[in-house]
C-alpha cells in the first residue's frame, strides 16, 4: 500500500487532487472499514419505521447485521442480529412486528429488548448459566436527532449531537416542513447496486456542475411537461446556490429554486388545484415559522451529506439515501421517500410522483448518475498512467463565494476522509 497521501492539496496553487487508486484499492477499503465505518455515526433508520412496540427492521449497518426495533416498552433498540449461542442470524425477516425473536438454528429465543427468553435444554449448561449475559448484543452507541437514528461502534465516540455539527440546521429545515415536527418514511423502498466506489456517490449527490451535461433526459422531460426551464438572465450555470461546509465532513448544497419549489412542475401535471393547495401549505409555513424561515423551508433545494454515507435530498421531494460498500468497486444503495405525517392523499401522491420521476432506478435522473459513476470507475483501471482526479474547481474563490457548482463542499468531505484515514 502507498505511503504518499491519497489527497494532495496545495492552497497556494489552488490545487486539490485525489489519487484514483483510492477508488479501486481493497486495502483502502479495509482501512475505511476500520477508521471510518467503525468510528463514525452511521445511519440505521427513522423512528417512523418502528412506530409500535414490537416493530422491527433488519439492516446491514457498517457491515454488521442490525436489528432496529422498538421493544415492548416502546424503547428504540439497535441490536446485533447475531445469536449469542452460535452466531447465526436471529431475525431473518426484512421487517414486521414480533413479540420476540427466534433463532432457527438451535431454538434460542429473545425478547424484543434483546434479553434471552429461553434456551432449549438450559439445565444442560449447569447452575452457573446466567441468562442476563446471553442476550443479543446492543450496538455500543445508539442516539437520535429529530427521529433520525444513528449507531456508533466506538464506545468512546463524541455524542451524535456534537458529531452532526452544522448538519442539524439542515435536518431542521426538513422537519420544519411538518406542522407537528413529525416526518415519516413512506412505505416502499428503492434498492439497487452501483458498480462503483461508494465515495463517488457522495460526490455525485452534491455535484450540481454535472446536471446539464448528464441529465438531458430529465431536462427534456420537464420541458415536455410544460415547465419553463430557462435560467434567469445572467445565470450561465444550472443554479446559483452555495456549497456549504457543515463541519466534521458534513456538507450541503443550498440552492434557491428560481422555478418555485416545486410548484412549476406540479402545476404542469396537476393543474391550478395543486397551486391552490401548495399556496395553502406555504401560508401555514409563514404563519408558523415567519416569512424568512418559511422562505428557506419552501424555496430552497438542499442535498445534505452526513459523513460518511447518508444523503438527504430535499428538493421537489425528500429522499433519504443510504449506501454501503460491498467491495472497492461495488456499493448497495437504499433510498426512501420522506413526507410529513399531516399531508393529504393528494399531497402524498404529488410527493411520490416527484420522488419517482427523478430518483431511483426507474427515474429520469438516477440511471444517468449510475452510468456516469460506473464510467468513472471503469476509467480508474488506468490509474497508473492517469492517476489523479481534480477537485480544484472554485478553489481560488473565498469560501463564502463558492457556488454549489464549484467543488469546495466536496473538498470538505475529502479533508475529513483524509484526516481519519491518515490518523494512527
Amino acid at each position: 500500500m502507498k505511503n504518499a497521501p491519497w489527497v494532495l492539496e496545495n492552497r497556494d496553487e489552488n490545487s486539490f487532487l485525489i489519487n484514483r487508486e483510492a477508488f479501486i484499492s481493497d486495502d483502502v477499503l479495509k482501512l475505511e472499514w476500520r477508521k471510518i465505518f467503525n468510528t463514525c455515526w452511521i445511519y440505521v433508520g427513522h423512528a417512523s419505521e418502528i412506530r409500535n412496540p414490537g416493530d422491527f427492521q433488519t439492516r446491514k449497518v457498517a457491515g454488521r447485521p442490525i436489528l432496529f426495533c422498538r421493544d415492548v416498552n416502546g424503547e428504540v433498540r439497535a441490536l446485533l442480529n447475531v445469536c449469542s449461542h452460535r452466531g447465526a442470524i436471529v431475525c431473518r425477516e426484512r421487517e414486521g412486528n414480533a413479540r420476540g425473536f427466534y433463532c432457527m438454528y438451535h431454538g434460542w429465543t429473545f425478547n424484543t429488548d434483546g434479553s434471552l427468553k429461553a434456551a432449549p435444554g438450559e439445565d444442560a449448561y449447569g447452575p452457573k448459566f446466567d441468562r442476563s449475559t446471553h442476550g443479543l448484543t446492543p450496538a455500543p452507541r445508539l442516539e437520535s436527532y429529530r427521529d433520525f437514528w444513528f449507531v456508533n461502534f466506538d464506545p468512546d465516540a463524541v455524542s451524535l449531537d456534537e458529531y452532526l455539527a452544522g448538519a442539524k440546521d439542515y435536518i431542521d429545515l426538513v422537519v420544519d416542513q411538518s406542522p407537528s415536527g413529525r416526518m415519516e418514511i413512506i412505505s416502499g423502498t428503492q434498492e439497487y447496486d452501483i458498480k462503483a466506489n461508494w465515495k463517488l456517490l457522495v460526490e455525485n449527490s452534491v455535484d450540481d456542475y454535472h446536471i446539464i451535461a448528464t441529465h438531458t433526459t430529465w431536462i427534456q422531460y420537464m420541458i415536455n411537461s410544460g415547465v419553463n426551464m430557462k435560467r434567469p438572465k445572467g445565470l450561465l450555470l444550472p443554479s446559483a446556490g452555495k456549497g456549504v461546509d457543515l463541519g466534521n465532513g458534513h456538507l450541503t448544497t443550498d440552492n434557491p429554486n428560481y422555478r418555485g419549489r416545486p410548484v412549476a412542475k406540479w402545476i404542469s401535471v396537476y393543474g391550478e388545484e395543486a397551486k391552490a393547495d401548495i399556496d395553502h401549505i406555504r401560508e401555514e409555513l409563514v404563519a408558523r415559522l415567519g416569512e424568512a424561515r418559511a422562505e428557506r423551508v419552501a424555496n430552497t433545494n438542499r442535498n445534505l451529506v452526513i459523513f460518511p454515507n447518508l444523503v438527504i435530498n430535499d428538493g421537489s421531494s425528500v429522499t433519504v439515501r443510504n449506501f454501503t460498500p460491498v467491495s472497492a468497486d461495488l456499493m448497495k444503495v437504499t433510498s426512501w421517500a420522506l413526507g410529513t405525517v399531516e399531508e393529504t392523499k393528494e399531497q402524498r401522491a404529488r410527493r411520490l410522483h416527484a420522488f419517482l420521476t427523478f430518483y431511483g432506478p426507474g427515474g429520469f435522473a438516477t440511471p444517468d448518475d449510475v452510468a456516469a459513476l460506473e464510467a468513472a470507475q471503469e476509467g480508474y483501471s488506468a490509474f497508473r498512467e492517469a492517476g489523479w482526479n481534480d477537485l480544484s474547481r472554485g478553489m481560488h474563490k473565498a469560501p463564502d463565494d463558492q457556488l454549489d457548482t464549484d467543488e469546495g463542499h466536496m473538498r470538505c468531505f475529502w479533508r475529513k476522509w483524509s484526516q481519519l484515514m491518515e490518523a494512527n
